[in-house]
């Protein structure tokens, strides 16, 4: 006859317990995260912040300009604002380098230091760009296609330590591929990566001691669905869009923007040879538009099916095959 099973020490409880946590962490880390991440995450501690303790340099809060309408959808105050971080989708053809180049060149032209970080495009490609707009060849450009088989990831960084203003990637996916196959890195690490020396040169972490902007233009799926991770998207100020509009013109709108306005529609224009050209026409009526009391647009059908479509898709994942 068995003797009866005596019961289990704390030890032996604690133990085991020990066993599986281990056996749990062993699985997460297979799966992709470093051991370095997970020492973060298990050292990390809580910390909370009072406003009134903190102190930022005044210069921090002074936007650059680009002396066109469009400063006034960059912000509330007018201009780019620095230590930001603005991401740019739209339609296929609808001018999206073009703008953003404009934008950027507009901005040196007032004195601000910038860099055009290219991913997609080489030099053939910019030149033709710049015999419509001549302003563009005014732009310090860093060409990633020359550095593939080099170390692109430390050539970025080189870069970004001599510190700029505002710098326009083009765009955030084909760069970060280009350093993930380079480096052998993973597209969650890469991303990572990019993420994170952005935030550290938004906080002037560089040898010019800018609070470095930056603009970056991003992909969609087929779907309209956002390519990045929740990461990405807690990193990101705005999120400006360039549109087709019904009648075939094209309208600029942020659907994010935690430093101006969001769902107001500035038309532009890219038949003029030199510049981007700003329709405020139609402003002064929306203004008009908006109600005292809660200050809320009133939005038609197609307006409506398209804020629920920008909610529905905005910084989703693509599903993996």
């Amino acid at each position: 006859m068995n003797s009866p099973r005596k019961p289990m020490s704390e030890a032996a409880k604690a133990k085991i317990a020990e066993s599986v946590r281990k056996s749990f962490e062993a699985k997460r880390l297979a799966k992709g995260d470093t051991i370095l991440e997970a020492a973060e995450a298990i050292s990390v501690t809580p910390e909370s912040v009072k406003m009134k303790d903190l102190t930022f340099d005044p210069d921090l809060f002074k936007t650059l300009k680009t002396h066109k309408p469009i400063d006034t959808l960059l912000s509330s105050e007018g201009g780019f604002p620095k230590a930001t971080n603005f991401m740019l989708v739209g339609d296929p053809g609808v001018g999206k380098s073009t703008v953003s180049m404009d934008i950027l060149a507009d901005l040196q032209d007032n004195g601000a230091k910038v860099l055009f970080i290219s991913g997609e495009m080489d030099r053939v490609d910019l030149y033709r760009y710049v015999q419509r707009y001549p302003k563009f060849g005014n732009l310090d450009i860093l060409f990633m296609g020359e550095y593939v088989d080099q170390n692109p990831k430390e050539v970025i960084e080189t870069m970004l330590k001599r510190g700029y203003d505002v710098v326009l990637i083009d765009s955030f996916v084909e760069v970060q591929d280009t350093v993930k196959e380079a480096s052998a890195m993973s597209a969650k690490s890469t991303e990572k990566w990019l993420i994170d020396l952005m935030r550290h040169n938004n906080l002037a972490n560089n040898d010019s001691k800018k609070w470095t902007s930056f603009l970056c233009i991003q992909q969609v799926t087929k779907e309209g669905v956002f390519l990045g991770s929740n990461k990405l998207k807690h990193n990101t100020t705005g999120m400006m869009e360039l549109r087709f509009d019904k009648d075939g013109t094209r309208y600029a709108m942020f659907t994010k923007n935690r430093r101006g306005e969001i769902d107001k529609k500035m038309r532009f224009d890219l038949s003029s040879t030199g510049d981007v050209s700003y329709d405020l026409e139609g402003q002064e009526e929306r203004a008009e538009s908006t109600t005292d009391s809660s200050d809320v647009l009133p939005l038609d059908d197609s307006d409506l099916a398209r804020r629920m479509e920008i909610l529905d898709t905005l910084f989703k994942s693509p599903k993996k095959g």
